[in-house]
């Protein structure tokens, strides 16, 4: 992910507690709130009760994977937060984009294909 992408600060982080809305899902967890820039920026937590360093690097480098795919078709001005939860770990590729994209969709973030209306 590329650096201007990324939400590394500690401030950065507390600021989502504070002003995000969260939504849940057995897999992850994913915080928003907006930001002045004209791009999105994307957090990852992985804390040590999903496993040892292997495993809580192979969930992130999934999450980003994820969040890769999905960043060209998301609202922008946006901090984007997941957090994985223990079930999360040893789930497919599939399970995890999917878990992520319902979250994505609660938040309000997933913009509707081009030709199609808002209700």
């Amino acid at each position: 992910m590329q650096r201007p992408l990324r939400l590394r600060r500690q401030e950065d982080f507390a600021h989502m507690r504070k002003a995000g809305r969260t939504y849940r899902h057995p897999f992850l967890t994913l915080s928003v709130a907006p930001n002045p820039l004209s791009h999105n920026r994307y957090g990852f937590v992985t804390s040590k009760r999903l496993g040892n360093a292997v495993v809580r690097n192979t969930v992130r480098r999934v999450l980003r994977g994820v969040i890769r795919q999905a960043d060209p078709s998301l609202a922008h001005g946006f901090d984007v937060v997941l957090v994985a939860r223990p079930p999360i770990v040893g789930q497919p590729y599939q399970a995890i984009e999917q878990a992520t994209v319902t979250c994505l969709k609660q938040a309000g973030l997933c913009k509707p294909p081009v030709g199609e209306q808002l209700p």
